[in-house]
């Protein structure tokens, strides 16, 4: 649309806005509308105004102007010198009323608002004309005059724009524009005791901003032609084009700023900004990066069709992001003591532990202390294990996440036959190696230092409502559906590198999730970290999708509080649930998931008849179904938001391309390159790959420019070997840009290290 009104003349520059009303805090909603509209002000060199449509002074304050352009300026855009307000306008837009007035299009009614309702009619019926619709001009001009004075009590009259009483379109039905109402407006006081309706100010607000594109919701759509009469019958400065956009419903959440007052005004939360609460201050507060609700307003896209958006693709993009920004480190939220009885008493043990996993091109170590006595979560022990147990049980082995492998040789239980303590013995040859003997250990844990660690408050958020549509069932107060275990706090162990880490710091709590430390509760204390999302755990989230089953371990069926398993696990049964009432859609889902699919991808596939049936073609041409449906879900929303799709992409070329993906023979970000390539100009992926020098080199073609690298920045070199590990990413990244992203990362990695150790 954009385009198409620049290439034929219509506007020379975009000008957009984003128009809260500040009647309270901006939610997850509110983001998808501010990236849309800053976001195409920033693609065409435009610019994009904050625009507060403060028109009702009763619900709205100083404190939500503020959180508003706070909330804005943390997502990452600016408006510059344009910020604005309604009530900037309130002289204008009187003016442009008094306009319509002597034009004979609208007039003072003295009906109350139920009497206007009342006679607006039916979809069916006609509405009945106001008994003072036929005013004199100069009758409706001097009582408008009298309202603005403030003759008039609240409610003793309204203007009311004449347009047609038998419209199809109700709104027509002459639209109220102004009402009287006394009350302080934080901006102008006293000095106004009426005030226009939205449909009146937001067109007039549009029109003199010289705004070129109008973004709204879907919500709006029937309010356009009010929009549009009152531009065509005003001596408007420009006119504006209203386009609607379906809004962003999110699954268990609710997003009416009415119902989330009362959430804080009930005390189910204790703030806007609740952690628990969908406000962009909330996730804000909840340690989510701006960059991530950036993506996943990208990956949700601008569609026309009102649906409800899975809350699995607002985590998966939460978790993409922190994956690169959070280093890795080890806390236990459930301790159950463990002595290794075969460590001396007294004495500590020192080993240097990776901050980062290999797939992040970062380097750094910290400090973990062994010592005889650990603590190490509740659920990796079991008496009672399943067929397939891979944690520890009496008279097997695990390993000790950087550190030893160690055998459970006896379990100490209290009177009531509870587990209290595990005595154990450690293999002191496997400190970070393999037994030498060759055996196999079935698996590894997690685990805290009881003498060294530090326990620290922790608050283990889950989502707000236990139902993906709290608004769903009209015999029900949304109210009612609010998740009694949405927030769980817990005392956890640190391990001490971390145990004070700066405010606003992020972590990955290594097999429990991503973890940020509260500025607000921290402040001049000992830190408080939030869980900002959970890990996926396959294994856990296969035994728990019957918590009640007694292949469930018998410790994690005493729990009274889920955890992320658990949860994962209501989640998973929440939607089979939705499964069994839609037969169709349950087989589709089936269908998906006996591929090897992973179930949030094949929940997306199962719920977007577009995307399932370029799966189903896919998977036709006998490409890899659990690559392509990642790329079909993750990967194709991207490229078509980033390269458009001047070329419908047919299943045999992207097929082709999970193909290429299968077999190793492109590295990811080739593949990417690739299907922009297929997007905007069509053709194959084996020919693009070719012409394009994009095919992945061989391992043994990679050190020429590994050693080429290096040679060239003999100074950094230096440093590296000096200690300064932090620039192997830096080298990484060389060594990329030299084969021009034809190796992989891995191996680049792997190759540097060992060139460096030279």
């Amino acid at each position: 649309m954009i385009d198409a009104d620049l290439k034929e003349g219509r506007h020379t520059e975009v000008v957009t806005r984003f128009p809260p009303e500040p009647n309270g805090y901006l939610h997850i909603g509110h983001a998808k509308s501010i990236c849309l509209n800053f976001g195409l002000a920033q693609q065409y060199n435009g610019r994009c105004h904050l625009r507060y449509d403060d028109t009702n002074p009763i619900t709205e304050s100083i404190e939500y102007v503020e959180a508003i352009a706070r909330d804005v300026q943390w997502l990452g855009f600016d408006w510059g010198e344009h910020c604005y307000f309604a009530s900037d306008y309130f002289e204008q837009m009187y003016d442009f009323a008094v306009e319509l007035i002597k034009k004979g299009l609208a007039y003072v009614d003295h009906q109350s608002l139920e009497e206007i309702r009342a006679n607006r009619g039916t979809v069916n019926e006609p509405g009945t004309p106001s008994p003072y619709r036929d005013r004199s001009v100069e009758e409706n001009l001097d009582l408008f005059a009298r309202m603005r004075a403030g003759e008039f009590e609240d409610g003793a009259c309204v203007l009311r724009g004449k347009i047609d009483m038998s419209a199809q379109n109700m709104l027509l039905r002459d639209p109220v524009f102004y009402r009287v109402k006394h009350a302080t407006h934080h901006r102008t006081g006293d000095a106004w005791p009426i005030y226009p309706m939205y449909d009146f100010a937001h067109c007039i607000e549009d029109a003199l901003e010289h705004i070129t594109h109008s973004l709204c919701t879907l919500e709006f759509d029937n309010n356009r032609a009010i929009y549009d009469w009152i531009l065509e019958n005003i001596s408007a400065p420009s006119r504006p084009r209203q386009t609607e956009f379906a809004r962003m419903n999110l699954e268990y959440t609710v997003v009416s700023k009415r119902k989330l007052l009362q959430l804080v005004n009930n005390g189910v939360v204790e703030s806007w900004d609740d952690p628990r609460m969908p406000t962009i201050a909330g996730l804000r507060r909840r340690g989510v990066t701006p960059a991530a609700i950036r993506q996943f307003a990208e990956d949700v896209g601008v569609t026309r069709n009102d649906n409800r958006i899975d809350y699995a693709r607002l985590e998966y993009c939460i978790r993409d992001d922190l994956n690169h920004k959070s280093p890795r480190i080890l806390a236990v939220l459930d301790p159950l003591k463990v002595t290794i009885t075969t460590l001396p008493e007294g004495e500590v043990e020192w080993v240097d532990a990776d901050l980062w996993p290999h797939d992040v091109p970062k380097e750094g170590t910290r400090k973990l202390p062994i010592t005889r006595e650990i603590y190490i979560e509740r659920s990796d022990f079991s008496d009672d294990p399943p067929k397939g147990w891979r944690r520890l049980q009496e008279g097997e082995e695990v390993r000790l996440r950087h550190g030893y492998i160690i055998r459970c040789d006896e379990v100490v239980r209290d009177a009531d036959g509870n587990v209290v303590e595990l005595r154990c013995s450690h293999d002191p040859d496997t400190l970070n190696a393999e037994p030498k003997d060759g055996r196999k250990i079935r698996g590894v844990i997690h685990w805290v230092s009881a003498t060294e660690g530090v326990a620290r408050e922790v608050r283990l958020y889950d989502r707000l409502f236990s139902v993906p549509d709290p608004e769903a069932d009209e015999d029900k107060n949304f109210l009612d559906f609010v998740n009694p275990h949405s927030l769980e706090v817990v005392q956890g162990w640190i391990e001490p590198a971390f145990a004070d880490a700066a405010p606003e710091s992020h972590f990955q709590f290594e097999r429990n999730g991503y973890f940020y430390v509260d500025p607000v509760s921290t402040g001049d204390g000992p830190a408080v970290f939030h869980r900002v999302v959970t890990l996926r755990d396959g294994w856990s989230r296969a035994q728990q999708a019957d918590p009640a089953s007694e292949k469930a371990p018998r410790e994690r069926r005493r729990k009274q509080q889920p955890d992320g398993a658990e949860q994962a696990a209501q989640r998973l049964a929440e939607r089979r649930a939705q499964l069994e009432q839609n037969p169709a859609l349950k087989a589709r889902f089936e269908q998906i998931t006996a591929l090897q699919v992973g179930e949030e991808d094949a929940w997306v596939l199962t719920h977007d008849d577009a995307a399932y049936a370029l799966f189903e073609a896919v998977h036709k041409h006998n490409a890899s179904a659990v690559i392509g449906a990642r790329w079909i879900v993750n990967e194709l929303p991207r490229a078509k938001d980033e390269h458009g799709e001047a070329h419908e992409l047919s299943a045999a070329s992207f097929a082709q391309l999970i193909e290429l993906i299968a077999a190793d023979r492109v590295t990811g970000a080739a593949a990417r390159e690739i299907l922009g390539l297929l997007l905007s100009q069509g053709g194959d992926a084996v020919t693009w790959m070719r012409e394009r020098g994009l095919e992945r080199i061989d391992d043994s073609d990679v050190l020429p420019y590994v050693q080429a690298v290096l040679d060239a920045h003999p100074n950094e070199v230096e440093q590296y070997r000096a200690g300064s590990h932090k620039l192997l990413g830096f080298f990484i990244g060389k060594v990329m840009q030299a084969s021009e992203g034809r190796a992989d990362a891995a191996s680049v990695r792997t190759l540097l290290q060992e060139q460096l150790k030279s």
